[in-house]
C-alpha cells in the first residue's frame, strides 16, 4: 500500500511539473521542485526525457546539487554533470559526506577531481583516499570515516563536555563508538545513556559490547542482510585488528537493497539497472541487442527440436495447435521457481547444504502441479479433439515438462553462481530454453510414439 502511494505521488509529481514544463512557467515549476527531497528531485529527473530534464536540472537549488547527484542513475548523472560548469560541481561536491561523495568522485572530469580535492582540508581527503581504496560494493566502500569516538576511562561528563566542544555530531549518529587507546574497537555507547546517567558515572560501565562490527572486506549484500537481520540504525567497520575505520548508517543499507531489487528485476531481462528511461535509441539498441541475439539462438535450438518432428506435425496438425500450451506453461512454472531461488541467493539463504532439499521439494510441487493441470489440459483436449490418445501424450507431457521447469529453475541459478555469474542476469535464458526445448520435445516424442505407431 505504502509503495502504491509513493508511486501514485510521483506520477502526480510528474504529471504537474510536465504540464508547467509545457506551459512554459517556470515559477511554478521551481517552486514544486525544491519542495522536494533530493531523493524525490532524482527519481522525477530520471522520468523526464532530456529536454525537460536540462530546464528542470537548471531550477534545482544549488545546496541540493550533490545529493540530487547521488541519488540519479549512472547514466542520467553523466547528464546532469555535462550540463555544469567545474565551479558548480565542486561546489556540490563539496556539500556531500565521504561516503557520498565516493560514490560520486569516479564519475567526475580528471581536472575536476583534482580541484575537488584540493578544496577539501587534510583530514577529509586522506578519508575520501582510505574510502576509494576499497573496492565497490564492499563495507569499506560504504563506509563514512567520520565517527565519534570515546575512551573507556572517562566519565559521562566529560563525554558530554566534549560533544559541547564539539558542537555537532556526523549524520544519524545514535551511539558512539569505544575504542581503546589503539583505537580499537570495544563497543558502542547510545546517546540515550548518555542523558539518563549520572555525570560521575564511568563510560566503561554503559558500553555495550554485543553488537559485532562489520568487516572492511564484506560484501554490500552482507552488509545489508545484518542489518536486516538485526535491526540495526548504524554499525561500526573494522579492518583485520580490528581497529575502528568507519561507520556505515541505515540510509547507505536502504539504498543497497533498493538497487538489489532494481537489479533482480531489470537483469532478469538482460537490462541494466543503471540505464537512463531516456537514453539514446542507439546506445540501447546496442545493449539489449546483446541479449536478444542469444535469445535469438536459443529460440533455433527449440526450433530444429520442433523440426524433427515435422512429418509427425504434418499428420497431426492438432499438434501444432496444442504444443505451445506445454511449452508455455513450462515457462511460466521455471520461471516461479527462478524467482525464489534469485532472491534466496541474493539473500544468502540458498547454498550447497540445502540445495538437494530444494531440488526434491520443488519436484515434488511440480509434479503434483503436473498432474492437476495435466489431467484438466487432457480432459479439455479430449473434448475439444475427441481423441484419448492426443489428451493422454498431451497431459503426460506438460506434467514432464513442469518437473523439467522445477529442475531448472533450481539448479541453473545455483549452476551460475558457482561458475562465478550473475544468476539474476542469465537465468531465465537457460530456463526458457529448458522449458521449450523439453516441452516441445516431450509432446512431439510421445505422439510419435504412442499415435503414429
Amino acid at each position: 500500500m505504502a509503495e502504491a502511494v509513493r508511486h501514485d505521488k510521483t506520477a502526480r509529481q510528474l504529471r504537474l511539473l510536465s504540464d508547467a514544463l509545457d506551459s512554459g512557467r517556470l515559477g511554478p515549476v521551481r517552486r514544486l521542485v525544491n519542495t522536494l527531497s533530493p531523493a524525490e528531485i532524482g527519481n522525477l529527473l530520471e522520468s523526464l526525457p532530456p529536454a525537460k530534464r536540462t530546464i528542470v536540472w537548471g531550477l534545482v537549488d544549488a545546496e541540493d546539487d550533490g545529493e540530487v547527484l547521488v541519488h540519479v542513475g549512472d547514466e542520467v548523472r553523466e547528464s546532469l554533470l555535462a550540463e555544469m560548469d567545474p565551479d558548480e560541481i565542486i561546489a556540490a561536491a563539496s556539500d556531500l559526506e565521504i561516503d557520498d561523495l565516493a560514490d560520486l568522485v569516479e564519475d567526475l572530469p580528471d581536472t575536476v577531481i583534482d580541484e575537488v580535492l584540493k578544496s577539501m582540508d587534510r583530514e577529509n581527503r586522506e578519508r575520501l583516499e582510505q574510502v576509494l581504496s576499497y573496492p565497490e560494493d564492499t563495507a569499506g566502500r560504504l563506509m563514512n570515516p567520520d565517527v565519534v569516538t570515546v575512551r573507556t576511562d572517562t566519565t559521562v561528563d566529560v563525554v558530554l563536555r566534549y560533544l559541547r566542544l564539539r558542537g555537532e555530531l556526523p549524520e544519524h549518529t545514535d551511539h558512539l563508538y569505544v575504542v581503546s587507546r589503539r583505537h580499537q574497537y570495544l563497543g558502542r555507547l547510545a546517546l540515550a545513556a548518555l542523558l539518563t546517567h549520572e555525570p560521575g558515572t564511568p563510560i566503561n560501565k554503559l558500553i555495550d559490547d554485543e553488537q559485532g562490527a562489520i568487516d572492511v572486506e564484506e560484501s554490500a549484500n552482507e552488509v545489508a542482510r545484518k542489518f536486516s537481520d538485526h535491526d540495526w540504525l548504524s554499525a561500526p567497520v573494522v579492518d583485520d585488528n580490528n581497529i575502528l575505520l568507519g561507520r556505515i548508517t541505515i540510509d547507505d543499507v536502504v539504498d543497497i537493497i533498493r538497487n538489489q531489487a532494481e537489479h533482480q528485476a531489470l537483469s532478469a531481462a538482460g537490462l541494466d539497472e543503471d540505464e537512463d528511461l531516456f537514453s539514446p535509441v542507439w546506445r540501447a539498441m546496442r545493449r539489449r541487442l546483446i541479449w536478444l541475439s542469444i535469445n535469438l539462438g536459443t529460440a533455433f535450438l527449440a526450433a530444429s527440436v520442433v523440426g524433427e518432428f515435422a512429418d509427425t506435425i504434418d499428420r497431426l496438425v492438432a499438434l501444432a495447435v496444442l504444443m505451445p500450451i506445454v511449452a508455455g506453461m513450462g515457462g511460466n512454472a521455471g520461471t516461479q521457481v527462478l524467482a525464489l531461488m534469485v532472491r534466496g541467493l541474493a539473500l544468502g539463504q540458498v547454498g550447497a547444504a540445502n540445495v538437494r532439499t530444494l531440488l526434491w521439494k520443488e519436484a515434488r510441487v511440480a509434479l503434483l502441479n503436473g498432474l492437476v493441470l495435466g489431467t484438466l489440459l487432457a480432459l479439455i483436449v479430449l473434448l475439444w479433439f475427441h481423441s484419448v490418445g492426443l489428451s493422454l501424450v498431451i497431459g503426460v507431457a506438460l506434467t514432464l515438462n513442469l518437473l523439467f521447469a522445477a529442475v531448472a529453475g533450481v539448479l541453473v541459478p545455483v549452476t551460475l553462481r558457482r561458475a562465478g555469474f550473475d544468476p539474476a542476469l542469465a537465468s531465465g535464458i537457460f530456463l526458457t530454453t529448458v522449458t521449450d526445448v523439453m516441452g516441445f520435445f516431450t509432446f512431439l516424442g510421445l505422439a510419435t510414439l504412442i499415435l503414429l505407431r
